[in-house]
Parts: structure tokens; sequence; C-alpha cells
């Protein structure tokens, strides 16, 4: 739960330029002060990773080019649809790198890499596929419904969805892992537990 968590809190800190501009917009309904606002903020993230002498994560560059490109977008058009896409964009981003199989390893205990690592790929795949439907839906009600309906719909959707295949994939794991250290011979299943700390 820990590393969901983790997980979690770096894509909210990905998207809070993107969550800044939404929340001004919807208590304002003023585009120039809630596209300033989005941008300033995305600026300041990157500020303080440079100062601090921090890298500079690959998405947190994508994320500031985003709001500022989305945000611009926003203002010449007077449509604040344009910021909102800015998660799909992202999620594509995420999905596709979660394709690659065996993403999940660095997340699993040293037990879960030896005995189940199969079903590990899979669920990073599951996790890849909600990438996807998650910037397909984004899109979709971004385009069709009101910006107050994406401010409830979206973080409904995002939370229970992760949720979801979080707990979908570690019971699976855990179960599917259970049954493959009884099957084991003995020997070699104690042998397994010492060497991963569980004996």
């Amino acid at each position: 739960m820990r590393y969901f968590l983790n997980a979690a809190k770096l894509l909210l800190l990905d998207l809070a330029s993107t969550i800044c501009f939404l929340v001004v917009f919807l208590l304002t309904h003023n585009t120039i002060l809630a596209v300033g606002l989005g941008i300033a903020l995305g600026l300041v993230q990157i500020g303080t990773q440079f100062v601090r002498g921090k890298p500079i994560e690959t998405m947190e560059w994508l994320s500031l080019f985003l709001i500022v490109a989305a945000g611009t977008a926003t203002l010449l058009t007077d449509d604040p649809r344009f910021v909102l896409f800015k998660p799909s964009v992202i999620y594509a981003i995420v999905g596709v790198v979660m394709l690659k199989p065996g993403w999940m390893n660095r997340y699993l205990p040293d037990i879960a890499k030896a005995v189940v690592p199969d079903v590990a790929v899979v669920v990073g795949f599951v996790w890849s596929g909600l990438m996807f439907v998650s910037a397909a839906v984004n899109a979709f009600v971004a385009l069709t419904f009101s910006v107050a309906t994406w401010a409830v719909v979206m973080p409904i959707f995002g939370i229970v969805s992760k949720l979801v295949v979080f707990l979908a994939g570690f019971a699976a794991m855990r179960i599917i892992g259970r049954r493959r250290v009884r099957a084991m011979p003995a020997v070699e299943r104690d042998a397994l537990l010492a060497a991963t700390g569980r004996a």
C-alpha cells in the first residue's frame, strides 16, 4: 500500500498545476487568473526542484510543458477544456511506459519476484490498460460535459479505478503466490523462504 500511496502522491504533484487551475476556475470563473496561477505553480514546482539540486524527472518537465501549452491555448480560445486534456496526455504516456514487461518488479518484495513474476507482468499490463482507459475517459468527459462535472467525475473515477486494480492485482499475486509456494517440495520451499527472509 505504501508504494501505491507514493505513486498517487507523485501523480498528484504532477497534476498539481491542473488541479490549481481547476479549483481557481471553479471558484472565480476567471480563465486568465486560473491559467496564470496554474502556470505559476508549475514553474514554482520546477524551480523548487532546481534550487534544491534535485533531478527534474521527465514527467515533471512534461507536466510543465503541458500546462503552459494548454494554458496558452485556453487563453487564446477562452476555452478551459484545453487544460482538462492534460491528464489524458499524462495517462497515455504513463500507459506506454507501463507496457514494458517487468516494470512492477521494483515495487515487489523478493518472494513475489521469485514466485509470481509472470503474474506481475500481467498485472503491469492491466495497469497500462487502465491508464489508456483513464486517458480516454478523461478526454470524453472533458469534451462532453461541463468543467464542474469533470471536477466531480474524474477524481472519483481516478481513485476508484486505481484502487480496484491495485487491490485485484495484490490479491491475485498473493493468492497465486501462496498456492505456488505450498506446491513446492519442502526443501525448495524452505530454501526460498530463507533466501527471501520469510523463514
